[in-house]
């Protein structure tokens, strides 16, 4: 029996992840895999598009700035947006959360910080905030739970749009 090891599940989630914003950041231009690729100076062709976009293939760090420069989105805010989503390495990652999906949740283990999510959602109209490592932990503290679940639990909160645009 192979053993599968941690890094190798996480690496095929982060990639499957990564594929997706990269998709999604394409498909909010209105192209199609054709007339993406044919923007990219590398000359890489749909097939290899289709299997980034599906985390079949992994993309090298080059690879990964040219199409995000191609698509006018930033590789880091990219690769953010895709960690948070894949749920892996929370405890290191700005949070991008969504107050409004935030608020709109049912469930009862983290009620305590609605008041708070209220409160920046005032401060935030579009409702979009950037959490970092150490506000998630302050704030972990302060409700009385482990960073690691806080973390997990706000991370589900991700707005729905590409969040590695430059502004």
């Amino acid at each position: 029996m192979i053993k599968t090891s941690r890094i190798e599940v996480a690496g095929k989630t982060i990639a499957k992840a990564l594929g997706e914003e990269l998709r999604r950041a394409r498909e909010t231009k209105g192209w199609s895999r054709a007339q993406f690729v044919a923007r990219l100076p590398s000359g890489i062709g749909e097939r290899t598009l289709l299997a980034y976009e599906h985390g079949l293939r992994q993309l090298t760090v080059i690879r990964l700035v040219e199409l995000c420069e191609a698509l006018g989105v930033t590789p880091p805010g990219t690769l953010t947006v895709a960690l948070q989503k894949a749920g892996e390495y929370l405890h290191n990652l700005e949070l991008q959360v969504d107050l409004r999906l935030l608020l709109a949740d049912r469930g009862n283990k983290f009620r305590s910080i609605f008041p708070w999510a209220r409160n920046r959602l005032t401060e935030e109209p579009e409702g979009i905030i950037e959490l970092a490592p150490s506000a998630v932990r302050e704030l972990a503290a302060f409700i009385g739970y482990p960073h690691d679940d806080l973390a997990g639990y706000l991370a589900k909160f991700t707005p729905e749009e590409q969040s590695g645009d430059p502004t």
